[in-house]
């Protein structure tokens, strides 16, 4: 017995029929929907970046309308001496953290997130000093003052 054709009343595009696959609707989550989303590198990289730059903005009204990105790592941040950890862009007040150079020379053992997330925040505040021509120590200056 042949099966009956139905008739799209709309083209479908390739990305829908990817995501819609006989018609019964998008996809879920991996995880479902009562457990977290899972999180990568690339987003835990970003997070913390963020996060930094967010509150550095704060602290710092210059920062309103710089712009920071995230990049793997170039092929233009390799020098023959060193490799650029980031790149700040005086003109255009934008800044790129190269995640791969920063994370990777680290060298770190399993279960060292913490020293991870301090050598980020380090170079964000590096870089932001470096965008405003000031000291990185002076960015938040009663941050790093033991009570």
């Amino acid at each position: 017995m042949p099966r009956s054709r139905r008739v799209a009343s709309e083209p479908r595009s390739p990305r829908r029929l990817a995501r819609d696959r006989h018609g019964r609707g998008l996809r879920s989550a991996v995880t479902g929907p009562h457990l977290p989303m899972l999180h990568n590198r690339l987003d835990e990289f970003e997070l913390i970046v963020g996060t930094t730059a967010a509150y550095l903005r704060g602290l710092w009204p210059e920062l309103d309308g710089v712009v920071f990105e995230v990049a793997q790592g170039p092929a233009e941040a390799i020098h023959d001496d060193h490799v650029d950890r980031w790149k700040v862009f005086h003109d255009e007040r934008r800044i790129v953290f190269y995640r791969l150079p920063i994370v990777r020379f680290l060298r770190l053992q399993e279960g060292e997130e913490r020293e991870e997330k301090l050598l980020i925040e380090s170079c964000v505040f590096r870089a932001i000093a470096d965008l405003l021509g000031k000291d990185p120590w002076e960015l938040a200056p009663g941050r790093y003052r033991h009570l």
